[in-house]
């Protein structure tokens, strides 16, 4: 059987998603997640599940047990309060129950073993789950460049990222530049415990983490692989990935 990736989804406390699609109505909260994802993982040979938002988290720990994988999405920023922080008015927008949600998954996973990809926000999610910190934000918190890109089709790469040769990263994709896309304006500062930096930008951000501890595959990449699936190269990812979940 294909291994069953779970992946997180957004949750929004507002009605507006719904309504701006017109299949909603007054007070719903939702609970989406863009179709990359789901393709990705489809692609790559897995089975992808999308995992939602509960009152009560714990409910999806029968789910995760039969889960064979954890993929982290991106979404809205990291509240600060996540990782020890007062949020700022540099931060973009936050909303905490995605945090709890995220957080209870990502640490059920991590503590059984399952192997998990964590991307953009998961990246950072993941490293504060593990105690470290992010940047609120990357020009005025670390004085580095832009870094989100939007004006860019989510395709094609803007800059790239170097990898540490004794990497999971580097195994994967067999160089040490790889051309990426750039959607975030946060990103990892302080490492949590356990946490290892295996790629940079070319202006010094952290591009990708492994962490150690749990499963032999437990990977953040801070940009948007998924958006770039078809791409052979990115293509890579996901497969190492939903292999490693076998």
């Amino acid at each position: 059987m294909k291994p069953i990736i779970g992946i997180t989804c957004n949750y929004d406390p507002l009605d507006t998603v719904g309504k701006a699609s017109n299949m909603g109505t007054d007070g719903q909260d939702w609970n989406y997640v863009a179709g990359d994802y789901v393709y990705a993982i489809e692609e790559a040979g897995g089975i992808p599940v999308i995992l939602p938002r509960c009152k009560d988290m714990t409910v999806l720990e029968p789910l995760l047990d039969r889960l064979d994988g954890v993929l982290m999405s991106g979404g809205h920023d990291v509240n600060p309060l996540s990782y020890g922080e007062w949020i700022r008015g540099c931060c973009g927008r936050v909303i905490q129950e995605r945090d709890v949600m995220d957080l209870s998954i990502l640490r059920y996973a991590y503590e059984t073993k399952k192997p998990i990809l964590a991307i953009c926000r998961g990246t950072q999610i993941l490293n504060a789950a593990m105690g470290g910190t992010i940047y609120q934000d990357l020009e005025k918190d670390g004085g580095f460049e832009e870094h989100a890109m939007d004006t860019s089709a989510r395709q094609y790469p803007v800059h790239r990222v170097e990898l540490e040769t004794d990497s999971i990263l580097h195994r994967i994709f067999g160089r040490k530049l790889v051309p990426v896309n750039s959607y975030h304006h946060q990103a990892v500062k302080q490492l949590g415990k356990n946490v290892t930096v295996t790629a940079r930008s070319e202006d010094g951000v952290v591009e990708g983490i492994e962490v150690s501890g749990g499963a032999d595959f437990v990977v953040g990449v801070q940009w948007h692989p998924e958006m770039m699936y078809t791409s052979d190269e990115q293509k890579l990812l996901f497969r190492a990935f939903v292999a490693a979940c076998e």
